[in-house]
């Protein structure tokens, strides 16, 4: 029972990380893309303050990564040694997420951060320098790699049985 609940929670949890950059995906950075650059710089600093929260790290950035670990660890023997393959692909997908946020979207980020406020700074030159389509690209493999670790995370729920 306790493998099973952890195994949910592990595939919400994957699956609200996937969905999280599938919104900046098809929502979020298109919106921008059409703002100017004052509206850009304010508005993406102040979703990139706002996603430093406990129910985005613990929920699903984090959560999805030790969950699928407990989940793995509690399928290495039984009938549930099915489903191990598809957790540790769920896991290993992840965590590539994990290594591509920290590579490339955290230093875009705080660059823009640091750049200042939006009434104190260029803009323009803020704007320029975040590497906009750098990190909607790599924000793409981000949803390809996390919608399939999540989709191996739904298969190792039935793979178990």
């Amino acid at each position: 029972m306790t493998r099973d609940l952890l195994l949910v929670l592990a595939t919400i949890s994957t699956g609200l990380s996937a969905g999280v950059f599938l919104l900046y995906a098809h929502t979020v950075m298109p919106g921008l893309r059409r703002t100017d650059d004052r509206t850009f710089v304010g508005a993406f600093q102040a979703l990139d303050r706002a996603i430093i929260n406990p129910v985005f790290l613990l929920g699903s950035f984090f959560g999805a990564p030790s969950l699928l670990t407990l989940s793995a660890a509690l399928s290495l023997s039984g009938p549930e040694q099915d489903a191990l393959p598809w957790l540790l692909a769920a896991l290993v997908l992840h965590l590539v997420v994990v290594a591509i946020t920290v590579a490339v979207h955290l230093p875009l980020n705080d660059r823009l951060k640091a750049a200042g406020e939006p009434d104190d700074i260029d803009v323009a030159a803020a704007r320029a320098d975040f590497s906009e389509g750098r990190w909607v690209r790599a924000n793409h493999v981000r949803v390809v790699l996390d919608l399939g670790a999540f989709a191996a995370s739904c298969v190792a729920l039935v793979a178990g049985r």
